[in-house]
């Protein structure tokens, strides 16, 4: 195929390109579609999930205190006598008034329970996509769409700067926003503020895909001269 042959074909490439999935809204649209009450997203107490290791003491009671116990994958603690005690959805302090109601009816008089985690779950965010290291990485307070693209070292050159697109989940309920990178880098819109779970999307340019095709099946052809 000829040199411009090829370059023909990227332009037939990038005549019939279609966004990556243009139901998620984009511009001002996916910042209202991902925006999160600051207070929801970070809330003001931890609550229990499974993969949480706790401590629970009994005061008094070394029997039945248990120095390190898992939440499980059904939510719960079991714990002696009292058996099954739901932890999920809620607090340490929470889930220590709940044993001791629980200890309160048949066990024990004025029962004093005391909950802490050993071991709070992961709290993560994944970059997929067009990045060069895609993966799952540890959230941090304060992280945004570039610094977890940083962390992703950053998207390839085949990647589709104006299909960036954040999947997030909140109480069960699932949004999307498609955002522009180089209209944030270049300060024209504001960088994106993200939560733990979210899930980072780059999406595929096929035109630089094919441009890049190009580069190297094709031969370089310029003269270069000094200056002056």
């Amino acid at each position: 195929m000829t040199r411009s042959a090829l370059l023909a074909a990227c332009l037939g490439v990038g005549a019939c390109q279609t966004p990556l999935d243009p139901i998620v809204p984009d511009g001002q649209a996916g910042y209202d579609a991902v925006v999160i009450d600051p207070q929801t997203a970070l809330p003001e107490r931890y609550t229990l999930a499974p993969g949480d290791v706790l401590s629970v003491a009994v005061f008094g009671e070394a029997d039945l205190s248990v120095e390190r116990i898992a939440v499980d994958n059904a939510g719960v603690v079991t714990l002696p006598l009292i058996g099954d005690v739901r932890a999920v959805g809620r607090s340490a302090s929470e889930l220590g008034s709940a044993i001791e109601a629980a200890y309160a009816t048949n066990y024990l008089r004025d029962p004093r329970v005391s909950v802490a985690v050993l071991e709070a779950r992961d709290r993560t965010i994944a970059v997929e996509g067009e990045v060069e290291q895609p993966g799952v990485f540890a959230y941090a307070e304060g992280q945004t769409l570039l610094s977890a693209l940083a962390l992703a070292r950053s998207p390839t050159d085949t990647a589709k700067l104006d299909e960036v697109m954040i999947f997030r989940t909140v109480d069960g309920e699932r949004s999307a926003g498609r955002f522009d990178l180089r209209a944030i880098r270049g300060g024209r819109m504001p960088d994106v503020a993200l939560v733990p779970g979210d899930v980072i999307v780059v999406g595929y340019s096929s035109v630089r895909g094919a441009w890049q095709d190009v580069l190297r099946a094709v031969p370089v052809f310029g003269i270069f001269r000094p200056i002056g």
